[in-house]
């Protein structure tokens, strides 16, 4: 948002960093930010299963605008999931740039005399999100392609997966909200000694417990943590998109190529 807004956009953000949107409830604080707001961009696709009942307390007369709109969505793998669509379409740089042409788009909509300088603002920004798909696809074709395997707390990656070529398998589902099972549990922890992942992976959104659990009983280490469902706050890691991005590969590639 801020990369296409800039200067001209007043951002309130409803989850922070490092915050759950699975499971976020919202205060009435929340209610009066989106009534007086001039624009509500959300990402869509179930993520904020809360949000439609955020909209319809603040009475907004907003423009309400879906930064997924246009993405094809993944169901996820998991039973419970399959006929769910997988909410975490930013974990594909491509995507990526979806929602930057949905946020252009909107922020013109209700302010077409900044055309010209959001427009340039998303082209600036989607150059630079082309490097970044360079740079990701490169760095996991150096990989060899038996360890690109990992464990991720819940299935938050699996549009980085089909873009890049690296098979994530999570103990839960789409939402952190969904606890697995002893029995899914223990058809993991099967899978892992079976295929010899090579590493698992914390969240920083998600409790560490369980995976720290079954990497004890497997022998898997702990690759290290990856961002999916919120950035870091700005002193962190992934302050940003492509910071996350960037943070994440450097994580993925250190556990992986060693």
């Amino acid at each position: 948002m801020r990369n296409v807004g800039s200067e001209r956009v007043e951002l309130a953000t409803l989850v922070g960093p490092n915050g759950d949107v699975h499971v976020y409830a919202p205060t009435p604080g929340d209610v009066k930010t989106i009534a007086a707001a001039n624009i509500v961009f959300v990402n869509g696709l179930g993520l904020e299963g809360w949000i439609d009942r955020l909209i319809a307390a603040s009475a907004t007369r907003a423009p309400v605008v879906v930064a997924s709109r246009g993405i094809t969505p993944r169901s996820g793998t998991r039973a419970q999931d399959r006929a769910a669509s997988d909410p975490h379409a930013w974990q594909s740089v491509a995507n990526a740039k979806l929602y930057v042409g949905n946020i252009r788009d909107g922020l013109i909509a209700i302010d077409a005399a900044e055309k010209k300088i959001f427009e340039a603002n998303a082209n600036t920004y989607l150059a630079k999100l082309d490097a970044l798909d360079g740079e990701i696809k490169a760095a996991i074709e150096a990989i060899p392609p038996a360890r690109r395997k990992v464990i991720t707390a819940h299935s938050a990656f699996g549009y980085f997966g089909d873009a890049y070529g690296i098979e994530f398998i999570a103990p839960e589902g789409l939402s952190t909200e969904a606890e697995p099972s002893a029995r899914d549990i223990a058809k993991l922890i099967e899978q892992i000694r079976r295929e010899n992942v090579p590493a698992l992976f914390l969240e920083n959104v998600a409790d560490s417990r369980l995976l720290q659990r079954i990497g004890a009983e497997t022998g898997v280490r702990i690759g290290g943590r990856l961002y999916s469902d919120a950035l870091s706050p700005p002193d962190g890691p992934a302050a940003s998109y492509i910071d996350m991005m960037r943070s994440n590969l450097r994580e993925l590639t250190r556990a992986l190529t060693c």
